[in-house]
């Protein structure tokens, strides 16, 4: 019983952080951006540098983990020890917990420095990187902007 219990538990706790992940991509949209007019500039690629995008935080890791450790070491003992141990485990669960759901959602991303064709101002902009996309500085790319949101994308 207690075994599928912490299954099930976990079970929900990797569906829930997997739902909770978007793409950062610059060939990702989601719903409500498509259909969506879009400012276009066009860029060079100056520099490119290897970055970490850091996991959500949503608090499903947390949760699941608390509830995991509280009900796995509740176990341990009788009375008020089964009653501490479940607290402990509660609190060593949540933080592990964390830490999980932010390992499991980090991704890895590109900052793409670039200079516009336009103004000549240069600036960078952060995104997941992509196994269909290789950037390459010197490159001329399409900077897409929409509702605050900016990707970059190859130039065809």
């Amino acid at each position: 019983m207690m075994r599928s219990l912490i299954g099930l538990l976990l079970t929900l706790s990797l569906l829930a952080t997997g739902c909770t992940s978007t793409r950062l991509t610059g060939d990702s949209y989601s719903r409500q951006d498509a259909r969506s007019e879009q400012q276009v500039r066009y860029a060079r690629i100056l520099e490119l540098r290897d970055v970490v995008i850091e996991g959500t935080q949503s608090g499903v890791g947390s949760i699941a983990g608390a509830a995991v450790g509280g009900v796995g070491a509740s176990t341990i003992g009788h009375g008020k020890t089964s009653a501490v141990a479940g607290i402990l485990g509660a609190v060593v669960g949540g933080v592990a917990g964390s830490k999980i759901e932010d390992a499991a959602t980090r991704v890895q991303g590109v900052e793409i420095t670039l200079q516009y064709d336009d103004d000549h101002s240069v600036v960078a902009i952060v995104q997941e990187v992509s196994a269909d996309t290789r950037f390459q500085v010197g490159t001329r790319v399409r900077v897409l902007n929409l509702n605050g949101q900016t990707r970059v994308t190859p130039s065809r």
